[in-house]
């Protein structure tokens, strides 16, 4: 190598965490049921996480979720489906909802939709999705069944920051599980289910820490050890 070369390892890009008297503050999006939303919720109330919700948006008005929300005082937004016909509309929409609402990250919680340039503009690097699989393996809204199907001996969860791309963007965490003889897909599902409650709470706490950081090129997570 040259000896007017040098290399250098790009240094990791600092990202929003919880401040002195001020827990982290989120936006949720959910299309349906709203389990993920409510283990968020649990570990907010239990003091394990050091966080708010301020904004829950879903992307279907009769969502379980919605009540989820309510049901604690949460604010909700709900667009109909001519909204989401435009799917720019729709993003710039919520993108300014979260913005109103100073959101430090904007949690995907079994939102059946793409994020678009309006939402990642705004809050670049600081959307965080679940997926019940372990990418890059099985994208898709299917992907426990075709888990299921492909007869894998070991699936699992990914938490990950979202990008223009379905089910793409940098790895924050992720948790396996052995797939038992026997299992159905709903037991499958349910033992996916299980993971995503406590690793979805657990990463948004990293997050709170401070502890996230990504390489400047934005392609690599780092999570920092505990002290």
């Amino acid at each position: 190598m040259s000896d007017d070369l040098t290399l250098s390892t790009p240094e990791p890009a600092s990202l929003p965490m919880a401040r002195e008297g001020r827990p982290l503050r989120l936006g949720v999006l959910i299309s349906g049921s709203g389990t993920n939303l409510q283990a968020i919720i649990d570990r907010i109330a239990d003091g394990t996480l050091n966080a708010t919700v301020e904004l829950v948006v879903s992307s279907r008005p009769g969502a379980l979720g919605l009540k989820r929300a309510e049901a604690v005082g949460i604010q909700t937004l709900s667009l109909s489906k001519e909204i989401y016909d435009d799917p720019l509309t729709a993003d710039e929409v919520i993108a300014t909802e979260l913005r109103r609402r100073d959101v430090d990250y904007v949690v995907m919680a079994g939102y059946m939709r793409m994020v678009h340039y309006p939402i990642l503009r705004t809050f670049p690097s600081r959307v965080v999705n679940i997926h019940p699989a372990l990418l890059p393996s099985f994208k898709g809204a299917h992907a426990i069944q075709d888990a299921f199907d492909a007869g894998v001996k070991v699936t699992g969860v990914t938490v990950h920051f979202a990008d223009e791309r379905y089910d793409c963007g940098p790895i924050v965490a992720q948790r396996a599980l052995a797939v038992e003889e026997g299992w159905d897909v709903d037991e499958l599902e349910a033992h996916i289910h299980q993971i995503e409650h406590v690793l979805y709470p657990e990463v948004i706490q990293l997050l709170a820490d401070g502890r996230v950081s990504l390489d400047a090129d934005g392609r690599r997570v780092h999570v920092t050890p505990s002290a």
